[in-house]
């Protein structure tokens, strides 16, 4: 099978939404490791949010493709000292074959174009699965700690209460 990470675009708005809602909520992301269902219901996004992440300048959306079909996307968000990961998907019936990585490495080799001095990423704190597989490739807990906003359904429909931890990686 052959593979490429290329930039998402207009065309690509419903099958993003489907991709990044199954990976995170509802039934269909339990098949994999990363599922928020216990934690959220609701949507993870819609498309109208990646319609504005992909026209905002200094925003980009990134797709893993297999043969054509969206298996993980990554969203960057560019700032002046580091660059922001977020939507961080791989579908739950392609994950733990290695496409995580790929889109990690890729996020970083970006950074490094732009000499870019680090990355960051926010995971919800009760997920200490997935902040420890950031732990793994190199990220590191700062400390800080954010508030999830608990009010707004754009966002999701929390379960219980939650918050954001940061972690960054230096490159």
């Amino acid at each position: 099978m052959s593979f490429r990470i290329r930039l998402a675009v207009f065309q690509d708005i419903e099958e993003l939404d489907i991709l990044i809602n199954s990976a995170f909520r509802g039934d269909s992301s339990r098949k994999g490791w990363t599922t928020e269902a216990d934690l959220l219901g609701g949507i993870r996004t819609d498309q109208s949010q990646l319609k504005t992440f992909i026209e905002e300048p200094d925003s980009d959306i990134w797709i893993y493709e297999e043969d054509g079909r969206a298996l993980g996307c990554i969203h960057l968000r560019y700032r002046k000292d580091h660059i922001y990961l977020g939507m961080f998907t791989v579908s739950p019936s392609h994950q733990g074959l290695g496409i995580g990585k790929t889109l990690m490495k890729f996020s970083e080799e970006k950074a490094m174009e732009l000499k870019t001095p680090k990355m960051e990423i926010t995971v919800l704190t009760l997920r200490t699965d997935l902040i420890a597989w950031y732990e793994r490739h190199g990220y590191f807990r700062t400390g800080e700690i954010r508030p999830f906003p608990m009010d707004n359904p754009d966002f999701g429909l929390p379960k219980v209460f939650l918050e954001l931890a940061v972690l960054v990686k230096e490159l």
